[in-house]
């Protein structure tokens, strides 16, 4: 049953969720490695994401696909989480927080543009002039401002960051022939994909995972980012009369991100992340409005996951 006020209460708990997470990543980064906060969040996903299947009486769903089905979690489960988390969390190591959080935001942007060669969609004018405006702020933030050196704090860290959203916009093309419940899906995705991980772990960085806030804070990115906040981001948009003002509250999330980041992490947050990140969420603004003349849905997660993730 459709209820707008249910679906926006929805929306804004997974976005204060998805408004969360950059900081527990670089809390978790402060002593794990991105492979080794990969395998804990993951773990702490599947285990969420199961009790909520159960809970919710959908477990036998998990028993009842097709041998392809499962392949396709295989297949999928290594897109996301592994490819994608990885360059996600190799980003965030690399960067402050308030450089690599906004620049993941421009999968929307990079997911309009690859549906042009593989759903066939036609691009606009209106998407030219959102990628003009969403990456002239990636620049602004890569450079710290000094846009007329060209000179990037960090080269691989954002190539890591904007690597992510081409992965990550990727896996959303793949997912709309995806015919398998989404919270089944992606429990799937993520079951497969953890023993890959797993071995990746044990050949290079190992389990010397110490107990502390690390750990936590990693254990939280895979409960909430992972987990519980592409639910309630599921829950917001079967309830929306209306997706778009549910969508765009996700607007919200990056600016909320910021200030997590500037009393938690203690980063002194340059007037180049705020530029940078004014421009990106016109560009996406500019973007979104597009699709919604076209008439597109926005019924997938956005942060991360505009589940827009975790964020």
């Amino acid at each position: 049953m459709k209820n707008q006020k249910q679906a926006m209460l929805f929306g804004l708990a997974a976005v204060l969720l998805w408004s969360t997470v950059a900081t527990a990543f670089k809390l978790s980064l402060r002593e794990f490695s991105p492979i080794q906060l990969l395998v804990v969040a993951c773990s702490a996903s599947v285990v969420v994401i199961a009790i909520i299947l159960i809970v919710q009486g959908r477990w036998h769903l998990v028993f009842s696909l097709s041998r392809g089905q499962y392949v396709q979690s295989i297949g999928m489960g290594l897109i996301n989480p592994c490819l994608y988390y990885f360059l996600l969390f190799g980003a965030f190591d690399r960067l402050p927080a308030q450089e690599a959080q906004p620049l993941n935001y421009t999968w929307a942007l990079v997911l309009a543009y690859l549906s042009v060669p593989f759903l066939g969609q036609r691009l606009r004018r209106a998407d030219i002039i959102a990628g003009l405006i969403c990456y002239s702020g990636v620049v602004v933030i890569a450079t710290r401002g000094d846009v007329l050196a060209m000179s990037f704090s960090d080269p691989l860290g954002v190539a890591l960051a904007i690597g992510s959203t081409f992965v990550w916009a990727s896996y959303w093309i793949i997912a709309t022939r995806d015919t398998r419940d989404p919270v089944v899906g992606l429990f799937l995705n993520f079951l497969c994909g953890l023993p890959f991980l797993i071995i990746f772990c044990a050949f290079t960085d190992g389990f010397d995972l110490t107990v502390g806030m690390s750990l936590g804070a990693a254990v939280y990115v895979g409960i909430f980012e992972m987990g519980i906040a592409f639910v309630l981001w599921s829950y917001a948009m079967k309830k929306a009369e209306n997706t778009s003002k549910v969508s765009n509250l996700i607007f919200i999330s990056p600016f909320l991100s910021l200030v997590f980041i500037y009393f938690i992490l203690g980063e002194s947050i340059l007037s180049s992340t705020y530029v940078g990140l004014v421009l990106i969420m016109a560009g996406l603004w500019v973007q979104q409005r597009r699709a919604k003349d076209q008439g597109l849905k926005e019924d997938t997660p956005t942060r991360k996951h505009v589940d827009v993730e975790s964020l």
